[in-house]
């Protein structure tokens, strides 16, 4: 179903009632927010009402006075009930949110189970033995308010239904890791005790970190290893909603990845700081690996296994390609917290237009919509982005997007992350090549004066260094036609991860293995490859 009527149209007091759901989701969960905003104009509304809806009764549930709370929660649950069975409401927050459950014909027994999972919750501090235990919980809450969002969002059958309820899941455990500090200060712990049981750790042990930091590190990286795999449970819900929704899911997934990816570089640091909200000003903040000891000022990428990931998940190569764009945001994440300053990443090959029509125009259409959806992002995180390769045969609007990203972050300077599309190693050198034999036709130059300057200089971007490192996965060794010219001293690192699973643990650790190899460029004594120099003008 569709919603008839767009919000605000009926009265003034209703539309109100809208703004400040929305206003109520920009304050308490700026990322749900950010990620609404691609929602279109007919669900956005709704979308912020059902979230408030589930914020305001967590707060009732958590924060209220102990004393009054399970008075305040019965009555709002009762005010609830009563709104959604058309009998008005005062609120604002059940006004907006009552009036969505009728345009779009919410199961009000899914509003039920969520209203009773937040009285249990707040009666008595649960505690579970196991994580199907607490799954359990899980389920019932998160699970429950992402099935509500799967009915605006796509059609009413069960395999949404049930891919939904595991998003909740994960995303759950995730704000259980963002929520550590507050949680066990107010004497909350949700983790699963044989979780504790199993390191050694008691409740009051989780804060210790210098003490027990090898086990909390274990401890962390169990619930970020089972969020992971809910979420990659959960991977295939953003294809089957309805097509103008699914960005939406998408950057709800990025996201979550984002966020997880953090968690595993705090590792037992988390139980002390938790997780700042994924926006757009904390994660241009983010900078947090230490402890290497060298960092490869070059790094290139192939990214290999998009179409496998997929087949081997009964998914289109189109969502394989999708994942794989996600992928790269999460690369860009990862090259800044490790003070990576030049990134080059394999996106489009001149032998890539040997597959079918339909995989090429989807995986230009995601390219070229992601890098425009997320160009604020970039803006803010200062990441500069070029085009490397032919700009003769892509499609207008797919140059016309990737023209406009350069432009627009051209003074960027923290990362310059180089999209190599349609290119070719030996189209590159060939065309260099066609230039300087242009050049002597001229006389403009000699051929004994030609050094390797002046072929740098013709090449498609002439001031790209050296690569320091490349890093390949899906386990393929070879560097198929990528930077020929720039891969002369490269470290090179084969990762068996499909592209789509690529993370900052993967990343961290090719940084680590190339910061352990001796570097010696033909000679005698390790040293530094020197960046390949703008070529002089003759």
């Amino acid at each position: 179903m569709v919603a008839s009527e767009r919000p605000g149209l009926d009265t003034a007091e209703l539309g109100e009632s809208y703004a400040f759901c929305a206003r109520e989701t920009e304050r308490y969960y700026p990322e749900a927010w950010a990620a609404g905003e691609v929602l279109p104009d007919e669900v956005r509304p709704h979308f912020h009402a059902v979230v408030a809806f589930y914020g305001w009764t967590d707060r009732i549930s958590d924060e209220s006075e102990q004393a009054a709370r399970e008075r305040l929660l019965t009555r709002w649950c009762e005010q609830t009930l009563a709104a959604v069975r058309s009998e008005g409401a005062e609120h604002p927050v059940l006004r907006a949110f009552a009036d969505t459950v009728r345009r779009w014909d919410l199961d009000v027994t899914l509003i039920e189970r969520l209203l009773a999972a937040e009285r249990v919750d707040s009666e008595a501090q649960p505690t579970f033995a196991t994580f199907a235990d607490l799954r359990c919980y899980l389920r019932e809450v998160n699970g429950t308010f992402y099935r509500l969002l799967a009915l605006m969002l796509g059609p009413r059958d069960q395999e949404l239904a049930r891919s939904a309820s595991l998003l909740g899941e994960a995303m759950h455990v995730l704000d259980l890791l963002e929520d550590f500090p507050a949680d066990l200060a107010a004497g909350r712990c949700y983790l699963p005790r044989e979780d504790l049981k199993r390191l050694g750790l008691e409740v009051g042990d989780l804060q210790r970190v210098e003490r027990y930091r090898q086990a909390l590190d274990e401890l962390v990286k169990i619930q970020v290893g089972r969020a992971r795999e809910l979420l990659e449970q959960a991977m295939p819900v953003a294809g089957m909603v309805h097509l103008p929704n699914q960005a939406f899911l998408h950057a709800v997934v990025l996201g979550a990845q984002l966020q997880l990816d953090e968690a595993e570089m705090l590792g037992a640091r988390v139980m002390v700081t938790g997780l700042e909200p994924l926006t757009l000003a904390s994660s241009a903040r983010r900078r947090a690996v230490e402890d290497l000891a060298a960092v490869p000022e070059h790094v290139a990428v192939i990214m290999d296994g998009n179409r496998r990931w997929a087949g081997a998940r009964g998914l289109s190569a189109l969502d394989g390609h999708i994942a794989g764009f996600r992928a790269v945001m999460r690369l860009i994440d990862s090259a800044l917290r490790v003070g990576i300053r030049h990134l080059t990443v394999f996106a489009f090959s001149t032998e890539n237009w040997a597959r079918s029509q339909e995989e090429v125009a989807g995986l230009f259409d995601t390219a070229a919509d992601g890098l425009t959806r997320y160009i604020q992002w970039l803006q803010e995180c200062g990441v500069r982005v070029r085009w490397c390769g032919r700009r003769d045969r892509l499609d207008e609007s797919t140059a016309s997007a990737l023209a406009l990203v350069e432009s627009m972050t051209s003074a960027n300077s923290v990362l310059t992350l180089t999209f190599c599309v349609d290119y070719g190693g030996r189209d590159e050198l060939v065309a260099a090549a066609r230039a300087l034999a242009a050049e002597a036709a001229a006389g403009r130059i000699r051929p004994e004066a030609i050094d390797v300057d002046d072929i740098a200089r013709n090449l498609y971007v002439p001031d790209l260094p050296d690569v320091d490192l490349l890093i390949r996965t899906s386990g393929e060794q070879r560097i198929s036609n990528f930077l020929p010219w720039h891969l002369t001293y490269a470290e090179m690192v084969f990762d068996p991860a499909l592209w789509p699973d690529f993370g900052y643990r993967h990343l961290e650790a090719a940084v680590r293995e190339f910061s352990g190899r001796r570097r010696r460029f033909g000679g005698d004594l390790p040293g530094q490859a020197r960046p390949v120099r703008p070529a002089r003008a003759d």
